[in-house]
């Protein structure tokens, strides 16, 4: 799943291409958006600007309507010029927004609403999420705040909770608690005031670090892509194959101390844990 790093890369290439832009031609597949379509059309409406909040990525329009995408396992959005060939097949396709100089094509996209400005505070999961470290105005005492109120859950499934903290995903989840040296399986009311400030902390630094300053898109094949490619970065090497401290790495050896990475399912979606056993102790069984 697209974790805040590839939403917010995306919504800001997307922004570039189409924002202060007039809309063309709309098309989807989805009945609810067709129907605000039918009854107050997209075309002739400007794209005034699109921004990402955790995981939700908006487009907003003239005339207060706001398309709200959320992209699940496998949903992206592409740009490209008029006439450029599509990098993905056209069944995939799920929402077309053309402009005279850039058409955005949203492919598997699971979820799509139109709302107005108050109706997607009042209403939609984007009003309701927790503070975004992607966000300028992010406030990091109120993660902090909103982790605490979890006691209960364990710190990894309490990093997953977009109302605590937005935009984090399995990667970043175990990734920011082995920076943390924190055991994945710790209820968050055993955790002091520091160690969640370190979790909060650490989450900021990895997301910022992976989204780096943008480009304008420009004409040729495949250069308007916006979805990232699986380069995240958090040990800040360039070399790819050591890109990560723990995810993905189960029985090899951690960068740290060498002991097996372990990984276990965990959560009620039975979501990848990646850790190290010795740089991450269960205090449990001490």
């Amino acid at each position: 799943m697209p974790e805040g790093d590839t939403i917010h890369r995306a919504a800001e290439t997307l922004h570039r291409a189409l924002a202060g832009r007039t809309v063309t031609r709309f098309v989807s597949v989805f009945p609810q958006l067709t129907r605000i379509d039918d009854s107050t059309p997209l075309t002739g409406r400007t794209v005034t600007r699109v921004g990402a909040r955790g995981k939700h990525l908006l487009i907003w329009f003239s005339g207060d309507l706001v398309l709200r995408t959320h992209m699940r396992m496998h949903g992206s959005w592409h740009i490209y010029r008029p006439g450029e060939r599509w990098q993905r097949p056209g069944h995939e396709m799920r929402i077309v927004i053309e402009t005279d100089a850039f058409h955005a094509i949203g492919f598997t996209i699971p979820v799509a609403e139109f709302s107005t400005a108050a109706a997607l505070e009042r209403d939609s999961p984007a009003g309701k999420l927790g503070p975004d470290p992607l966000n300028d105005a992010f406030d990091p005492d109120e993660a902090v705040r909103r982790l605490r109120a979890r006691g209960d859950m364990e710190a990894a499934d309490a990093l997953l909770d977009q109302t605590a903290i937005a935009g984090l995903g399995n990667v970043y989840k175990s990734e920011v608690l082995f920076a943390a040296r924190i055991n994945p399986f710790t209820a968050v009311s055993a955790l002091t005031d520091a160690q969640l400030r370190s979790m909060v902390d650490i989450a900021a630094r990895f997301l910022r670090a992976n989204v780096p300053e943008r480009q304008t898109p420009s004409a040729g094949a495949g250069n308007g892509i916006t979805t990232y490619r699986g380069m995240r970065r958090t040990t800040g090497r360039a070399d790819p194959s050591a890109r990560l401290w723990v995810y993905g790495r189960e029985g090899e050896p951690c960068r740290r101390c060498g002991t097996p990475i372990s990984r276990r399912r965990q959560g009620p979606h039975a979501r990848s844990t990646y850790w190290c056993p010795r740089c991450q102790p269960d205090d449990r069984s001490a």
